[in-house]
Order: C-alpha cells, then structure tokens, then sequence
C-alpha cells in the first residue's frame, strides 16, 4: 500500500474508514507540526536526530525512545534531521471492543490505560528501549507493516494477533523500566468494573460513595485498591476520562463547549475549562480551533512533512 490509511485535517491525524490498526516507517526532516490524533499512536525512535514537542516541553531524542499517545493528546517535532520513526496507530473502537480484556493484564493495562494518565503524565508514556528490545520490537512492526497490504475483513486476527505481540513485548520491556510508580499490582476484579462502569456513564455524578456501592465495597477499601492498581484514585481517574471524552467530541462534533461540558459530567463551566487547560495546557476554544476537523474535507492522504520508508531489511 503506498498510502498509510490516514486522513490529516486541520492539525489532526485521523484513520479512514475501515481502518483498525496501521504500522510505517517514517523519516522527518526539519519541523512536523504540532497536532493531535483520533487514535493511540506510539512511536519508536529507530534513527536519526530530533526534538519532541509536547505538554511536558521539548525533549531530545535518541534511538530506542518510544512515546505513547493516548487520543486527543498534541505533540510535533523540530530541529528533525533524519528523525527516523516507526509509528504504530490503532483505533479507539479496537482499544475498546477487541482490546478491552488489556485494562485487566498487570502489564498490558499499564502500558494502554493507567500508566499514560498515572503521575500526572497527561495521556503521554514515554519509555526507551536497549538495543536488543529496539531489535525485536521492530520484527512486530515489520509484520504489520506488510499486512496494510492485505483487507481488514480477510485478516482481522492477523492485524491483532501483530499488534498484541508488538504491545506485549513493549509492556515488558516499560514494566522491567518502571520506578517509583504505585500503579504496580494486579488487576483486582472490582477495579476493573469500577473503569467500565465509570467510562460507560462519564455524565453521570458520580460519587465514591455510590460507586463503592455498586461494587459493594467500603469507599476506603476501593480507594486502596483502586490506586493500586492505576496510580489514580476512583475519582481522579473518572476526570482522566472526561477530560479525553470532551477532546473527542470537540474535534469531531459541532457540540457547544458547553454541551460538552454536560456530556462529559462537568455542567459547571469554569471547573470545565480549568480541568481542560489543566490536562491539555491550551483551553477548549484553542484546542478546537487547532486541532477540530469537521467539515472539513476528510480525503486519504499521508501524513504532512513524512517520508515513508521501505522496510526495514
């Protein structure tokens, strides 16, 4: 396939329809400009040099450094000369139907849930991996890279089986990096119904007390288990999800800011806007006129200011 299956308007990257899981080798030169994506992006630095731009600042790259994105988060580069990138993209619907079982994995539910929003990260995991797990890693995305030439409806599994063995050797190279983060241990039951039962009514007002109800558990039993598990107490992972929630339907609706407000479970404007800016650093109005891309043209087209490369021998 000569073209990634993704769409760029308007400062965001987005996959076209029918789309589920992608993989390609990239080299920037000189400046990609900050935007966003509809999707969870993690890129592997396989050469070259340059600067990553993000929330958290810029920061200097080497080979063997891996970002993982959670949806709606922005970020660029600068100063690229021969950045040399291996992406990996999939969908939020696979996150969410095909990969839900990963919330539950002590090591895949760090890397693709807890761990980008743990320790005030803001959706962003960033790890490096040695030569040997750069090596092997790049094998699996490889694979998958010869498989956009193939149909979603043929080879499904294919495209999954790829990606979770891509995932899993990342999450154990990142758990084997891991210091000083408290969400560690096993996945408890009650914690994983807990998630779904919050990201399944992000608009409801929710309270520990009547959560803990609905799990039958005492408020400080769940609280304990639940950072455990996440880093995040019941509440304070609830606002990491609102918050993305609020970021998707600004840039793919025409929804009021405060429609959204009321859609993620935040009515009250201001607390809106401040835990916006808080997770985001731009406020929604910003962050819309960025990054937004309804109505806009949505044609198949490779990502601005890339080249692709073949792959790797």
């Amino acid at each position: 396939m000569d073209e990634p299956p993704v769409g760029t308007a308007k400062g965001l990257l987005y996959f076209t329809e029918g789309s589920l899981a992608y993989a390609g080798h990239y080299i920037h030169e000189q400046h990609h400009p900050v935007h966003t994506h509809s999707f969870v992006e993690i890129a592997v630095v396989t050469g070259g040099e340059g600067v990553h731009r993000s929330l958290d600042g810029r920061k200097q790259l080497q080979v063997g450094d891996v970002i993982l994105l959670r949806p709606g988060v922005w970020h660029g580069y600068e100063d690229c000369r021969g950045l040399d990138l291996y992406n990996c993209c999939f969908s939020t619907e696979l996150l969410q139907r095909e990969l839900a079982w990963t919330r539950e994995d002590p090591l895949l539910g760090y890397l693709l849930w807890t761990g980008p929003n743990s320790m005030q990260r803001r959706g962003m995991l960033t790890s490096h991996l040695d030569a040997q797990a750069l090596k092997a890693s790049i094998v699996h995305l490889d694979a998958l890279d010869r498989l956009s030439d193939h149909s979603i409806d043929r080879h499904r599994g294919d495209f999954i089986g790829r990606l979770m063995l891509f995932l899993s050797h990342l999450a154990r190279a990142v758990a084997a990096q891991r210091d000083g983060d408290t969400g560690t241990g096993p996945t408890h039951p009650a914690v994983a119904q807990a998630m779904r039962l919050l990201e399944a009514r992000p608009a409801h007002r929710w309270t520990l007390t009547e959560l803990a109800e609905e799990l039958h558990l005492t408020p400080r039993y769940l609280v304990r288990i639940f950072k455990t598990t996440t880093g995040l107490p019941p509440m304070a992972y609830l606002a990491q999800h609102r918050v993305e929630r609020a970021a998707a339907l600004l840039l793919h609706t025409d929804h009021s800011i405060t429609q959204i407000g009321q859609a993620v479970g935040w009515p009250d404007q201001n607390h809106f806007a401040r835990r916006f800016r808080a997770h985001y650093g731009l406020s929604a109005t910003t962050y819309r006129q960025r990054f937004a891309h309804h109505n806009v043209d949505m044609r198949i087209g490779a990502v601005r200011g890339v080249t692709k490369k073949p792959l790797i021998e």
